[in-house]
């Protein structure tokens, strides 16, 4: 009989999970046809890009809604450090509120859209707000659907750059997992200083750890799903930290909001949050790759063992797992997701839900729906 996950394949199917479960195991093929999707960009691009991000005059803005956004806010630090243009995380859902307060005058402009559908009302207004609000900037569109609008109208605009991800990318479940992860590793290899020969290595290793990660992790993974959890804390720090909101809005997600789950750093845990915890808790930390952030990943875990107050501390390690210790936390993260997006997935069908489908009354939707874009007084 097949498995998948530590469940039969058939399980799944009858739970209405299948496809986020196949979505979430398909993530190291789909990430190995990243390489080949920027191989089919326009001859220049990445030069051209690379020249913008030379600039420290310029402003790369990455922006997405929910999930895109936390890609961005993945990428963006690391991305920052690494070029002299300013370079940050700015979600749509505060861009289109407050738009004076973000878009400058006089400079250089990247808007960096991350998007799973392209359909999103706040990412197609978000284009169309910088367009006319900063003259001469540049847009590039990562996305996992080429029929979508963001896409096609990209396609038609000559200020526009489209990545198009492979098609397996763009998760037909509910929860974006492979659209996510797929979507960080492109930025990180387009955008980031390294040749693309050495990303696409990277690229691959990264594979082959998660690949190893879903086979040798699967029964320890599929017994923290079935713990009787009423509220998750994650926690990272640095990168991480944009991660750890990740892990948490999939929780929320895949319960239907049944689970109460909160993002943290480890050293901000302490000043509050800190007394959500109980015994139907349980805490997961992002170890991070720097030695020095460590050292407080280290403090914080021995602390909560201590206390003893959570049913459950788990320290997700790519020093234990076997992860090259050159590997930035940025892009180690696209392998420490696994984990969260399991846990929800387990959790889900634990509590009796359909995981392709959590919100069968419709109040939350897998394109956002409702949204009215009101025009700049």
């Amino acid at each position: 009989m097949t498995t998948l996950h530590h469940l039969p394949a058939a399980r799944w199917t009858a739970g209405g999970g299948m496809h986020t479960a196949g979505e979430i195991a398909q993530q190291p093929d789909t990430w190995r046809q990243v390489p080949a999707c920027l191989d089919r960009l326009a001859p220049g691009t990445r030069a051209s890009l690379h020249a913008l991000l030379a600039d420290p005059a310029a402003l790369v803005l990455l922006t997405g809604a929910g999930t895109s956004a936390y890609a961005g806010e993945l990428a963006a630090d690391h991305l920052d450090a690494t070029w002299p243009a300013q370079v940050r995380a700015l979600a749509t859902t505060t861009l289109l509120t407050h738009p004076a307060a973000y878009l400058p005058a006089g400079r250089p402009v990247l808007l960096v859209s991350f998007a799973r559908s392209g359909n999103s009302p706040e990412s197609l207004a978000a284009v169309e707000l910088v367009r006319a609000a900063v003259p001469g900037a540049r847009f590039l569109n990562i996305t996992c659907n080429a029929e979508g609008r963001l896409a096609r109208d990209g396609a038609a605009s000559s200020d526009t750059m489209n990545l198009l991800l492979p098609p397996a990318s763009c998760d037909q479940g509910f929860a974006m997992t492979s659209s996510f992860t797929t979507m960080l590793l492109a930025a990180l290899a387009l955008l980031g200083p390294e040749p693309l020969p050495a990303a696409a290595q990277r690229i691959d290793a990264l594979a082959a750890l998660a690949g190893r990660w879903l086979d040798s992790q699967a029964a320890t993974w599929h017994a923290l799903g079935q713990l009787p959890l009423q509220r998750i804390v994650y926690l990272g720090a640095g990168p991480l930290e944009a991660l750890a909101r990740e892990a948490a809005l999939k929780v929320l997600e895949l319960s239907g909001g049944r689970i109460v789950a909160l993002a943290n750093t480890p050293l901000g845990f302490r000043h509050g949050p800190k007394a959500v915890l109980d015994r139907s808790s349980l805490v997961v930390l992002f170890h991070s790759q720097d030695p020095h952030a460590r050292r407080y990943d280290e403090d914080l875990l021995a602390e909560l063992r201590r206390d003893g107050v959570a049913t459950d501390v788990v320290a997700v390690d790519g020093h234990a797992l076997g992860a090259d210790k050159s590997v930035p936390d940025a892009w180690l993260a696209t392998a420490y997701v696994i984990l969260a997006q399991l846990l929800a997935l387990h959790q889900s069908l634990r509590l009796g839900l359909t995981p392709d489908s959590p919100f069968p009354d419709g109040t939350v939707n897998r394109v956002v729906q409702g949204v009215t874009i009101h025009a700049r007084a």
